[in-house]
């Protein structure tokens, strides 16, 4: 699959996560998905989340993407409170298209930005290049392959030129050479500049793609720190349980 060239994205500044708090009622029962979270992600950083599942993965993910609200504390983006968040994009574990092309998929994405038909027609057509579907721009999304379909999904978010691209478990359903696929898109996402979060339970996906992980437990971060020291010697103890499959 041939990834052309692009303009390249100015990076993300660095995402600062203080005392986050999120809960949901469930009935009579009220949830608490994540407690007293505090991140501080660099700028350029690719960062892996890991956690046995209702650790809090997708619950950050989601605040981070603007997609829901915290119930206590701040996210900020920048040097301070007042920068404004970054372009975001959000690919799903599973892909959702509309009964629509290929191409009109990718357009959704870039319809509230204001662009001529013309810069819309082009983002499109660049954005399915990069994933390797200009030839199935026509086709009915919905009738390709999964992987197909979740480079659809990459090509949507990749025509946001996002600055934040937050990924739930992009390649779980795929086979071995479908998710090689989506790991050389993550990459060259990566090179453009783009701040990626991850969430995946396929420790050789984080090992090969992110530089430093986060380790969610019972909504707390057990760990933070490096993804090759992480995986290898986890200093928390929650972390190890995580890592020797006890979670």
């Amino acid at each position: 699959m041939s990834i052309p060239a692009s303009s390249v994205v100015q990076p993300a500044a660095a995402v600062l996560v203080e005392d986050i708090a999120k809960t949901y009622s469930r009935g009579a029962a009220e949830v608490r998905a994540l407690d007293h979270v505090c991140l501080r992600i660099a700028q350029g950083e690719f960062v892996g989340l890991l956690g046995p599942n209702g650790a809090g993965k997708t619950t950050l993910l989601r605040l981070l993407a603007g997609l829901a609200r915290p119930t206590r504390g701040t996210i900020a983006f920048g040097r301070g409170h007042a920068a404004p968040p970054p372009r975001r994009a959000f690919v799903f574990q599973k892909t959702a298209l509309i009964r629509a092309s290929v191409a009109r998929n990718v357009a959704l994405a870039v319809e509230a930005e204001g662009l001529s038909a013309a810069a819309r027609a082009a983002r499109v057509a660049s954005a399915l290049a990069r994933v390797g579907l200009s030839g199935r721009a026509q086709d009915a999304a919905r009738r390709l392959s999964g992987g197909e379909q979740q480079r659809v999904a990459f090509a949507r978010a990749w025509a946001r030129r996002p600055q934040l691209l937050l990924l739930d478990e992009p390649t779980a359903n795929l086979d071995p050479a479908a998710t090689e696929a989506i790991e050389r898109l993550i990459r060259a996402l990566r090179d453009d500049g783009t701040k990626i979060l991850l969430v995946s339970h396929n420790l050789g996906q984080v090992a090969r793609l992110a530089e430093d992980a986060v380790v969610l437990s019972g909504g707390k971060v057990a760990e933070h720190g490096p993804v090759d020291r992480i995986l290898a010697t986890p200093a928390s103890a929650a972390a190890r349980a995580y890592l020797e499959g006890e979670l």
